[in-house]
């Protein structure tokens, strides 16, 4: 998981979300958790993709879903 994704999180991520969210990822925060799991500092997304709530979740990455990555974005040219 990488800064700009947009994840969708269920509870196969997290038992704490039985109605599924989509997020938009900021940072996965280097806090001390137990193995395969992690703090994730995100926006959580509406139906439209508008960010609604900024959130700090708890949850195991190997089971959240990429929705989308964000395009690279083109090299500076050279003067």
């Amino acid at each position: 998981m990488k800064a700009g994704d947009l994840l969708r999180i269920d509870r196969a991520a997290s038992v704490q979300f039985g109605t599924p969210i989509t997020v938009r990822l900021i940072r996965v925060l280097d806090w001390i958790t137990y193995d395969g799991w992690a703090w994730i500092d995100c926006y959580q997304l509406n139906n439209k993709g508008d960010a609604i709530a900024r959130r700090e979740l708890y949850l195991m990455p190997e089971r959240v879903q990429v929705l989308s990555r964000p395009s690279p974005r083109p090299a500076a040219a050279k003067r």
